[in-house]
């Protein structure tokens, strides 16, 4: 059993040796740490849809801008 990847970056750099020790030995550390992966895991998660949705929300709000803009030319033309 390794110790995973999100563990393994500079925040724990000076650390490294002593981290793998007690990720194998002691299963209270263990259950942090992967607690700690696991909510790594999600921030990013999080992070790739909150992006998804801005670019959908922008997209809907220029195509809301150009409808009304439609909107307004076909009332302006047909009313004439």
């Amino acid at each position: 059993m390794s110790v995973p990847l999100a563990l393994q970056t500079e925040k724990f750099a000076n650390c490294q040796e002593i981290l793998k020790i007690y990720y194998l030995v002691d299963q209270n550390f263990k259950n942090i740490c992967d607690d700690y992966c696991t909510s790594k895991e999600r921030v990013e998660i999080f992070k790739t849809k909150i992006e998804e949705d801005f670019r959908s929300r922008l997209e809907y709000e220029n195509l809301s801008k150009e409808l009304e803009e439609e909107i307004l030319i076909y009332i302006a033309r047909n009313s004439e």
